[in-house]
């Protein structure tokens, strides 16, 4: 059964611009996308660094689970956890990439923010 705003509405107004599908007002004005921006994900508490290799012929990238910080957040620490390690990144789905092997640096500077840190997988 579908709701009852899903897939209906407006998706662009000549007088607003982009309306949002999930409130029908303008982007601007948009109170379901400040709600999700601002929940913080619910977790253990423990920041987990986790080399992966997975798809991606053969490099490997750590990624970073469990940081309780909402969407903004998030960014920023990439940003400054891709600057300390000198290398590219991304965050998908609240989860940080950091591109090469660099657990030893990220478990010391997500340690010195105050984040308890465990390292998983291989």
């Amino acid at each position: 059964m579908k709701a009852k705003n899903e897939g209906a509405g407006l998706v662009y107004s000549t007088e607003f611009g982009k309306m949002c599908p999930g409130c029908n007002k303008p982007i601007a004005k948009c109170v379901c996308q400040k709600k999700q921006s601002q929940s913080i994900p619910k977790n253990d508490g423990i920041v987990r660094l986790m080399r992966e290799t997975k798809g991606r012929k053969g490099k490997g990238v750590i990624l970073i689970t469990g940081v309780p910080l909402n969407n903004d957040g998030l960014k920023k620490l990439a940003k400054s956890l891709k600057q300390k390690c000198g290398s590219g990144g991304s965050l998908k789905n609240g989860v940080i990439e950091i591109q090469g092997d660099h657990r030893d640096v990220l478990g010391k500077e997500l340690s010195r923010l105050g984040y308890k840190v465990k390292r998983t997988g291989g």
